[in-house]
């Protein structure tokens, strides 16, 4: 009796063991989501690519096959319950998003514009400064400014150098003038004169001479 309440133990234990291990073993189900795929207003080429993202990350991912699309949004080992799926279309993020639900399901038909950026990536490093470009056409002349003021008075320069002596040649002679007046009696005068003194010589000669006699 003891025995077997001993092994009716030990099998409950092991079941007990076994219960939690399978329930956590169970997979959640994911969020399905099918519908259209449309870039820049014309239907999706096929093998354009369709991207889940939850929390700014990418999910889950799919093709476009005949301009639809299937994807399952599986949490994993994240809890995704009540957080917002945006999609995105090749290279545009959709305007539509949707809430994940355990085990949900929804037809979503969407619509992308490309070059679009829809938050959810990285930022990206600045890019280095481009090269200068060439230099552009002279502009037009612009008008005058207004005069400045007038400037100071500058001070004396200093004495230049004396100059070297010219080299001409000396000037021809300038005609005679012409002939003075006659003074008046000055020639007679004075042979008047001398005549005059030979006289006194002579009568004084002949007053000496008289004397001797």
């Amino acid at each position: 009796m003891t025995k077997t309440r001993f092994l009716a133990l030990v099998t409950a234990l092991a079941l007990l063991l076994t219960i939690p291990t399978a329930v956590f073993a169970q997979r959640v189900p994911p969020h399905v989501f099918v519908g259209t795929a449309t870039l820049d207003g014309a239907t999706a080429v096929d093998g354009t690519a369709v991207t889940a993202w939850v929390d700014g990350v990418q999910v889950t991912a799919t093709n476009v096959v005949g301009g639809a699309y299937t994807l399952l949004v599986d949490q994993g080992d994240s809890s995704y319950a009540g957080k917002t799926v945006i999609f995105r279309v090749g290279s545009g993020t959709a305007d539509q998003t949707a809430t994940w639900m355990q085990g949900g399901g929804d037809e979503l038909n969407l619509t992308a514009t490309s070059g679009v950026g829809g938050g959810t990536g990285g930022t990206g490093e600045t890019g280095g400064t481009g090269a200068t470009g060439p230099a552009g056409p002279r502009g037009a002349t612009g008008p005058a400014g207004p005069a400045g003021p007038a400037g100071s008075d500058g001070g004396v320069g200093p004495v230049g150098a004396t100059g070297t002596a010219g080299s001409g040649s000396p000037g021809t002679a300038g005609p005679a003038g012409p002939a003075g007046e006659d003074g008046g009696g000055g020639l007679i005068g004075i042979i008047a004169l001398i005549v005059a003194i030979v006289a006194l010589l002579g009568a004084g000669g002949a007053y000496m001479m008289g004397r001797r006699a």
